[in-house]
């Protein structure tokens, strides 16, 4: 590197002479030269070793390399200038404009000689990199972040084509050289003329129903749809580039999320002894989550699946005093053990089996699990003095066509007969949860990433779904708001078309539908409803204390009925066939469920 500055250097004031003399030099220039050029050498490289401009790796240096640079370059020049006038007798008739402009090609050369790997090599590099032209929707402080983020690594392989916002006063304005071009309305427009690939969604405020609005005109004009995340969801609340993801279901939910009320729920959880079971499935890990979030005094996690109450303890801080309880809720001996060891004061009933067709094929299954394993933990939590009990139900419950809607059924009238003074007992139906094991979610974009097809039961058939999150938020916010015998459902909004969704999630993948993957109708399978009820017409409604949250009062179950009940199930269970136990949970389910069975509504 010292060889080719010292080339830059003579090169430099050589050239400057020349065309300062426009090509002829006399001869007592060149005498004068010899003498001059020496001297600045050894001023610019001892200037450029001053400044550490040797021994660095160019091909990373940034704006602070560059610094160095420009200030070895100015202090070389200052002192060659200084030594030109200082001994102008002695190099006469060497011209002053030498030093000067030798001293500027030469910083110029340091530079070109440095960075030019830097340059040339990114763009090279972005070059031969293939662009994404993309539309920016969001004209705000976090488009301008996201934007000047891709502008600054162009590596990232994206092109700013122009920017969407529905502020009329931004329009024909420029966010760092990218033009502002129209309102959301603009975007196929826009799509078909700039020959956009991509929109970013960079509003983190959005609602979701401007994010339905936005993934509605994307899906029209063809092109795939990415969108920063909700504020809360974004680390410190900084945005980033990296935030960008792909469009989730969750996005598209036709409602606000819940908002809990933390106060009521902290003070119903810090310091209190909380047990959850079935804590290694998808509901039951997400409460074990929040509720460690709220400092118990401990948590028992309880389930018969070792593996997944392995992962969730491995989730938790070390400062959660959390303890694993591996069991079967229908072991009766063996639940009353733990309850009478750690006496919780609050529990989280979420252990069941949930897939409808496998429990029509298997229904007594459903029996010892959902209401036999239920019997034994409400039992339990009554023998230990438990303060509160939430069971977590379905919408499968109301009116129920299938026996998992049955024996969640059931469970439901179990529990809220077991309501006394000393024990709180009640429970939370939930819709479909999104992302839950075996749900129609996971299902269909594994048959989108096999090619399809993707299998729909019904054109008609409809959902309530909510994400994993704001059910749990649900069950906490139902446990700080009972006060004995009610269910609580939240407010869905509107059902979502499963056609409709197939459709959708088909697009998010980035394919179309019935052209990349095909959609076949097979028909709804047994126990299946096709549009699923949230409020039972029979339930005593009961004023809520939250907005998003409906709260009913069903009838009073008679115990002995009920236990009836249940001993008839379990005797038909070990002898007869499974096609006569389907016929008769259904049948009982209705009938523990009648308003005047054991003295009306409470």
């Amino acid at each position: 590197m010292a060889l080719l500055d010292l080339g830059i250097v003579f090169a430099a004031y050589l050239v400057t002479l020349v065309i300062r003399l426009d090509g002829s030099v006399p001869p007592e220039y060149w005498a004068n030269f010899w003498l001059f050029a020496p001297l600045a050498i050894v001023i610019h490289l001892f200037a450029n070793a001053l400044f550490g401009l040797y021994g660095q790796m160019w091909r990373y240096a940034s704006v602070l390399e560059a610094r160095r640079v420009i200030l070895a370059g100015l202090t070389a020049g200052g002192f060659v200038g200084a030594v030109a006038v200082l001994t102008q007798d002695e190099l006469r008739p060497i011209p002053l404009s030498v030093p000067t402009f030798g001293a500027v090609l030469s910083l110029i050369g340091f530079g070109a000689v440095r960075f030019q790997s830097r340059l040339f090599g990114f763009r090279r590099r972005v070059a031969e990199m293939e662009q994404t032209r993309v539309l920016i929707v969001g004209a705000g402080d976090a488009g301008a972040t996201v934007l000047k983020d891709i502008l600054a690594n162009q590596a990232l392989g994206l092109q700013p084509v122009g920017l969407i916002d529905d502020d009329p006063r931004k329009l024909g304005r420029s966010l760092h050289e990218v033009r502002i071009l129209g309102t959301r309305a603009a975007i196929p427009a826009l799509v078909e003329r700039l020959g956009v690939e991509q929109v970013l969604l960079a509003i983190p405020s959005a609602t979701s129903e401007v994010v339905r609005e936005v993934a509605a005109i994307c899906e029209e004009s063809d092109v795939t749809l990415r969108v920063l995340p909700a504020l809360r969801e974004i680390v410190g609340g900084r945005v980033t580039i990296k935030d960008i993801r792909e469009l989730r279901i969750e996005d598209l939910l036709g409602r606000e999320q819940v908002d809990v009320d933390l106060e009521a729920v902290s003070s119903l959880l810090a310091g209190r002894r909380v047990l959850v079971t079935g804590a290694g499935g998808s509901v039951g890990s997400e409460i074990v989550r929040q509720v460690a979030s709220f400092g118990p005094s401990s948590l028992i996690l309880l389930d018969h699946d070792e593996t997944h109450l392995h992962d969730v303890l491995a989730e938790l801080s070390e400062s959660v005093p959390a303890e694993a309880a591996l069991a079967d809720i229908r072991d009766a001996e063996r639940i009353l053990g733990i309850f009478w060891k750690h006496r919780p004061e609050v529990v989280f009933h979420a252990a069941a089996h949930k897939h409808v067709p496998m429990l029509e094929e298997q229904p007594q299954e459903a029996l010892l699990t959902n209401v036999v394993g239920t019997a034994n933990v409400a039992d339990a939590a009554v023998a230990a003095r438990v303060g509160r009990l939430v069971l977590i139900s379905t919408d499968k419950a109301v009116n129920p066509a299938s026996v998992m809607g049955a024996s969640k059924r059931f469970a439901e009238q179990l529990v809220l007969s077991l309501q006394d003074r000393e024990c709180v007992f009640s429970a939370v139906r939930f819709g479909n949860v999104l992302g839950s094991r075996g749900s129609v979610i996971p299902t269909f974009f594994r048959q989108i990433a096999a090619g399809g097809p993707v299998t729909v039961t019904h054109p008609e058939m409809s959902r309530y779904f909510m994400s994993v999150q704001e059910a749990v938020q649900l069950v906490l916010q139902a446990s700080a708001l009972s006060r004995g015998g009610e269910v609580f459902t939240l407010d869905m909004g509107e059902a979502v078309n499963i056609h409709e969704l197939a459709r959708r999630l088909i697009r998010l993948s980035g394919r179309v539908p019935g052209k990349d993957v095909r959609i076949d109708f097979v028909g709804p399978r047994p126990g299946e409803k096709l549009v699923e009820e949230i409020a039972d017409p029979r339930d005593e409604p009961v004023q809520s204390a939250h907005p998003a949250i409906v709260v009913s009062r069903p009838p009073i179950p008679d115990r002995a009925a009920l236990g009836r009940a249940i001993r008839d199930l379990k005797s038909l269970a070990r002898t007869g066939p499974s096609e006569e136990l389907v016929i008769r949970i259904k049948d009982l389910a209705q009938l523990v469920s009648e308003p005047l069975v054991g003295g009306g509504r409470r």
